[in-house]
């Protein structure tokens, strides 16, 4: 058995860490030199091969293979789509709202699912907000909003806002009892806390491979569980999503049973390329310890901040992979510490440090440093 990377060996597959300090993978994963040798390869089979499908397509199964092992599912629950957004219309273009037309959501949802879910109105879906409270979502006020009528619940593992952890599981639990499908958006958590489908029951699964899973944009990857029947057919479709994509038949419109059937067009290749990289390195960590290592970092750097004076959008419980720094300008904040080599991601009202297995104290240490720097000068 092939022996975990240690955080410190991981962080040393990252060459721009070198000068750089990287909490922004909630929005972007640091270039690491595995993906720098995936986009020669891409490269290097254009320039000798011309048009090398087989290639590409074997990575394209590649990138099915290593997301469902990342998630405990097998690669016939996995579709390959282009973003969240995608993965989430392709699951509610499959409903027929009438009879459940509820779809039960948060306020703490991203905007790429969140807004798939407010469009359905245009069909006759019934769109609940489970309203932000403490920096949170209250599991008693999300389980009090399923019931018979629910169609659909959707939920984050994380927030993108805050990085709170959500009540996923009372989310599923509920709805199993009403039976209501369950669609979990995992962006802000795969690659950096335990992912797994069959422990989670969900339904439906998204996630993207350029925050913490270290791709580019360009490819997001739909979980859809074994036996879930859809209402209708996916209403966007192409040419991956037939039985045989190579038929090349374009008058029948076949449906494959397993997950591809929710495909479209051709995947970004270069963005597979990416996504592989990622997962080729994540599979060489053991995620426990990588989820453990990351919550004790943003509860590390929580607590020097809030010592400093600092106010943070922080839950009360469940804390997840990054802090929430609350501040009158957090553009500016973060273009400050883009120009002491530290990347952060700035939303709303708040400046986000997100970490990863490579981050380490001395990056806690240099952001509080240059935070308190700021404050100093302005």
């Amino acid at each position: 058995m092939i022996a975990k990377l240690t955080s410190d060996q991981f962080r040393e597959n990252f060459p721009v860490l070198a000068d750089t300090v990287h909490l922004a993978s909630c929005s972007q994963g640091a270039l690491s030199g595995e993906l720098l040798t995936a986009l020669s390869e891409l490269t290097y089979s254009m320039r000798e091969h011309g048009a090398p499908w087989a290639q590409w397509m074997a990575e394209v199964d590649e990138a099915r293979r290593r997301f469902a092992d990342l998630v405990g599912a097998t690669p016939d629950e996995i579709a390959i789509v282009h973003c969240a957004s995608d993965g989430a219309y392709q699951i509610a273009s499959t409903k027929d709202w009438s009879s459940r037309p509820t779809i039960v959501t948060t306020d703490m949802e991203f905007p790429s699912v969140g807004h798939v879910w407010v469009a359905q109105a245009a069909r006759g879906a019934q769109v609940v907000h489970v309203p932000e409270r403490a920096a949170t979502v209250d599991p008693d006020e999300l389980v009090a909003a399923i019931d018979e009528r629910t169609g659909l619940v959707s939920v984050p593992i994380a927030s993108y806002r805050n990085g709170a952890r959500m009540p996923v599981e009372a989310a599923v639990a509920r709805a199993r009892e009403v039976g209501a499908k369950v669609f979990v958006d995992a962006y802000q958590a795969m690659g950096v806390l335990p992912v797994d489908v069959r422990e989670l029951g969900c339904d439906y699964l998204v996630s993207g491979a350029l925050k913490y899973m270290l791709g580019l944009p360009g490819v997001a990857f739909l979980y859809a569980r074994d036996g879930v029947a859809d209402d209708l057919p996916p209403q966007l479709t192409g040419w991956f999503g037939r039985v045989d994509p190579f038929r090349f038949d374009p008058r029948t419109v076949d449906y494959p049973t397993q997950a591809r059937r929710f495909e479209t067009g051709t995947p970004g290749i270069p963005a597979v390329y990416a996504a592989n990289a990622g997962m080729r390195l994540l599979s060489r960590v053991d995620m426990k310890e990588v989820g453990g290592h990351v919550v004790d970092l943003a509860r590390l750097t929580g607590e020097r901040l809030l010592a400093a004076g600092e106010r943070l959008w922080a839950p009360p419980t469940g804390l997840g992979p990054q802090v929430a720094l609350v501040d009158d300008d957090p553009d500016r904040l973060a273009g400050y510490l883009a120009s002491r080599r530290i990347a952060t991601a700035p939303r709303g009202n708040v400046l986000r440090l997100s970490f990863h297995y490579f981050t380490n104290e001395s990056d806690v240490d240099a952001v509080c440093a240059a935070i308190a720097d700021y404050r100093t000068e302005n």
